[in-house]
C-alpha cells in the first residue's frame, strides 16, 4: 500500500489550518472531507465552527482519535503540529504544498510518520468539487 492509499485509509481525518474563508485551502480541504461523507475535525484555535465542523485548537484537544491529519499551515507551525499530532496518536501526515519544511520533514520521518509532502494534493485525492 503506497502512502496515500495508507492515508485514506482511515475513517477520522483532522484539518490544521481550516478556515471559514471558502477560497483558502483549508477551507477546501474541510469540504473535500465533506463532500466524500468522511468524519473530519477541524483544528483552528481562533474559530468556534467551520462549514458545520467544530474547531478545537491543537491535535491534543480532539474529542476522539484521529488515523490522518491535513495540514495546511505555515512551515513554522507545520514544525510544531508534526510533534502534537506525534504525541496524540496520529500517524498519518499530509502536508499541503507550500506546508512543508526540511525540519518538519526530518522529525516525521525520526518519528516515524506516514508523511505525505511531495507536492500530491488532498483535493485532487479526495475528487474535490467547488
Amino acid at each position: 500500500m503506497n502512502d496515500i492509499d495508507a492515508f485514506l485509509a482511515g475513517v477520522s481525518f483532522a484539518v490544521a489550518g481550516a478556515s471559514r474563508n471558502r477560497a483558502k485551502y483549508g477551507n477546501k480541504v474541510l469540504r473535500a472531507y465533506l463532500q466524500r461523507g468522511r468524519r473530519v475535525l477541524a483544528i483552528n484555535p481562533h474559530e468556534r465552527e467551520i462549514e458545520g465542523v467544530p474547531c478545537h485548537p491543537d491535535p491534543a484537544s480532539l474529542p476522539v482519535p484521529v488515523h490522518g491529519l491535513s495540514i495546511i499551515t505555515p512551515p513554522r507551525e507545520t514544525e510544531r503540529l508534526v510533534e502534537q499530532a506525534a504525541a496524540a496518536g496520529i500517524r498519518h501526515l499530509w502536508m499541503q504544498p507550500g506546508a512543508e519544511s526540511p525540519p518538519a520533514l526530518a522529525r516525521a520521518a525520526a518519528l516515524g510518520l506516514n508523511c505525505i509532502a511531495d507536492g500530491s494534493c488532498i483535493l485532487v485525492a479526495l475528487g474535490f468539487r467547488e
